[in-house]
């Protein structure tokens, strides 16, 4: 796997460590077992933790990791899109473990470096959109505790989570909760997402909780550690962007090389060429973005927020030309569940609009760009 960025000695060891045990335990047919049942992805969170012990390789000595930082999330997050394990890697460690090490959550933090906890994010709510920060739930004091109502839908990889970290107003300020996933009053209920992995329904009916429940404090912290760690997410998405869509690239070729018709290989056509020239470049493309994106991640907000989300369209580009072209060149057979084809490419349909749809992220750049011309 090549990328525009300069990986030293150590990260190339953590990829192509990684690479391996993905090749040896989590082969596709392996992938489809595992998802048979809702908790399944909990022996691939394991297996990150126990026998790799890569969970830590993005945070601090400190807390308990290896001293790396957001490369090393795009880097692993992008070896697990080649194997579509991105999750709950990208949902526990991306975005629960960044709330966690920013808001100084630092016990709970190393639990989850160890395997131990396995947190899942519950931030999006319908009438929200794509809007992270348009929170409906709510969390008020109560005696030395707190209480929580609220909804939140496409909760991904809630099966077989120990903890969720959820958002909520308190009062009109934003804050992050810590609860556990069994939890008096907390109603979930499972289902199937278009990739195949599973995802939750969450219902807050009164949940008791703890003092020390509070991540950091409610208010303008709060939402800054918000902001910072989903756009890190955002761009962590978009590497696992770059793993899937180059295996939908590399089998696509493979196929035209090898499928006859008229007495040669598809792949000897013309349009068929410039077809796979097409995905070959949107891909690039995504990839030079994404990684020139990184240098922005602790830029001021608005330069940060227009650089990851020009990124993020750039991904969710790719995704469509180079998934669409896919399955179009392998014919019926690319939508079957038989053929790796298919998985992949509903894996890059949902990554188009998985943390803000294209519209989202253009008006988001559109913002900022507009913002950036007044000062000038």
């Amino acid at each position: 796997m090549n990328t525009p960025y300069d990986f030293d000695e150590t990260q190339n060891l953590l990829r192509d460590s990684l690479q391996r045990w993905l090749d040896e335990q989590f082969p596709f047919e392996r992938r489809l077992q595992l998802l048979a049942r809702p908790e399944g992805l909990q022996t691939l969170w394991q297996g990150l933790a126990q026998q790799l012990g890569l969970l830590g390789s993005a945070f601090p000595e400190a807390a308990g990791g290896a001293g790396g930082g957001a490369a090393e999330h795009l880097l692993l997050m992008q070896t697990l899109g080649g194997a579509l394990a991105g999750e709950p890697y990208l949902g526990s460690a991306v975005i629960c473990g960044g709330l966690l090490q920013r808001c100084g959550a630092d016990d709970r933090l190393a639990a989850l470096i160890q395997g131990q906890l396995r947190p899942a994010w519950a931030g999006h709510e319908l009438a929200a959109r794509h809007d992270p920060l348009a929170v409906q739930s709510t969390l008020r004091s109560h005696g030395e505790g707190w209480r929580l109502n609220g909804r939140k839908s496409l909760v991904l990889a809630a099966p077989g989570a120990t903890h969720f970290i959820v958002s909520a107003m308190h009062g009109r300020d934003i804050a992050l909760v810590w609860v556990p996933a069994d939890a008096a009053g907390l109603r979930r209920r499972d289902y199937r997402t278009v990739d195949g992995s599973w995802a939750s329904e969450l219902a807050f009916d009164d949940v008791a909780l703890p003092a020390d429940a509070l991540l950091g404090e409610p208010g303008e912290a709060s939402r800054r550690h918000l902001q910072r760690t989903l756009d890190e997410a955002t761009l962590a998405l978009c590497a696992e962007a770059l793993g899937v869509t180059q295996r939908l690239l590399d089998a696509t070729i493979d196929y035209a090389r090898q499928r006859k018709q008229f007495g040669q290989p598809i792949g000897a056509f013309q349009v068929l060429q410039h077809r796979v020239a097409d995905m070959h470049i949107a891909r690039l493309q995504a990839e030079a973005l994404t990684w020139a994106s990184l240098e922005q991640l602790d830029a001021e907000p608005a330069q940060r927020e227009r650089a990851v989300s020009s990124a993020k369209v750039m991904a969710a580009r790719a995704c469509r030309i180079v998934g669409q072209g896919a399955v179009q060149i392998h014919g019926g057979m690319g939508m079957t569940e038989e053929l790796a084809v298919g998985h992949y490419f509903r894996r890059a349909t949902m990554i188009e609009a998985q943390l803000g749809s294209v519209d989202w992220h253009l008006r988001r750049v559109e913002r900022h760009s507009d913002a950036r011309a007044t000062v000038s």
